[in-house]
This record gives structure tokens, C-alpha cells and sequence, in this order.
């Protein structure tokens, strides 16, 4: 018997969003995720970079759009057999493949070319750690927010898409 996935609700200002963490697979991700989730850190930040048919990028910036602090970055998973398909959450990261730390983005479509290929540099790929399970609407309704300029980052909402709560559900 598996036992029972774990969930987080993410509560934004256009609805909810329900994903499945895939603890098993992507251990090292899915618990450095738990944690900022029971911290309270994400309630308040927004999705600052989304980008259609492409992906949803969050977890970083509050809505003066200063970027928080964060914990130690993590080892990159990306090697776990999990790829970027429609709906999955992988950890953002910087060039350095082991950056991760609390920001994540939630993939519109397949994006084959983020899967991790080989431990290079250029090959290691974003570790994908969960799927939405619900609300799926609310990530594509993001998609249809007209995006601009803001704090030298590009794609970024004009109207804030808020994540109010995110808290982990039975």
C-alpha cells in the first residue's frame, strides 16, 4: 500500500490551486517545499513571471515586489524520471543547477526541453516535485493576465495573481 499523497492548497486571488507533492520521487524538493508552506512564506507572494504556453513562475517576490529571504538552496532532482508535462511544479532555479531554493513554476504545456538530459550544466534540467490536481483553470486563467515590465523583470502580471494562503490539505 502507497501512502496517501501529500496535498497543498494554494489560495490566490483568482482561485485555488490543489497539487500533489511526489514525495517518493522528488524527496529533497517536496520537503523544502513543506517547509516554506508550513512557514507561512508563500502567503503573499505572487506568480512574477508567466509566460503562455510556457509556464507560471512564483514563490519569490511579495507584492512590492521584494524578493524574500530564503533557506539554503537544495540539491537538484531533476534526475528522478519526473518530466516538465502540462500541470507539473518544478523548482526554479538560477544557472548554478543546485540554486533551488523557494521559488517554483507550474508548467502550461509538455517542456521537454527542461527535462534533465545529463549531469552537466547544461543538461541537468529543472527538478519537477508535484502536479496540480485541481485547478487547472486557475493556472490558465493566469495565462490570460496581460503581463509587462516591473522591477527589471520581464512577463510579469499587471494586476498582482496573489497567492493568499498556501497551506498543506488533507
Amino acid at each position: 500500500m502507497t501512502e496517501p499523497q501529500t496535498k497543498v492548497k494554494l489560495t490566490t486571488n483568482l482561485g485555488a490551486i490543489t497539487i500533489a507533492l511526489n514525495t517518493e520521487k522528488a524527496p529533497v524538493s517536496s520537503a523544502n517545499f513543506l517547509t516554506y508552506v508550513n512557514e507561512g512564506f508563500y502567503n503573499g507572494t505572487i506568480f512574477h513571471r508567466i509566460i503562455k504556453d510556457f509556464m507560471a513562475q512564483g514563490g519569490g517576490f511579495d507584492t512590492s515586489f521584494n524578493q524574500k529571504a530564503v533557506h539554503a538552496s537544495i540539491k537538484n532532482e531533476a534526475d528522478n524520471g519526473l518530466k516538465n508535462t502540462r500541470g507539473t511544479l518544478a523548482m526554479a532555479r538560477t544557472n548554478d543547477p543546485n540554486s533551488a531554493t523557494a521559488q517554483f513554476f507550474i508548467n502550461y504545456k509538455d517542456n521537454g526541453f527542461l527535462n534533465h538530459t545529463s549531469p552537466t550544466s547544461s543538461g541537468w534540467g529543472y527538478a519537477v516535485f508535484a502536479e496540480v490536481v485541481e485547478g487547472m483553470d486557475v493556472v490558465d486563467a493566469m495565462a490570460k493576465q496581460p503581463t509587462g515590465n516591473r522591477g527589471g523583470h520581464d512577463d510579469v502580471p499587471k494586476t498582482d495573481i496573489v497567492i493568499e494562503k498556501a497551506e498543506v490539505v488533507k
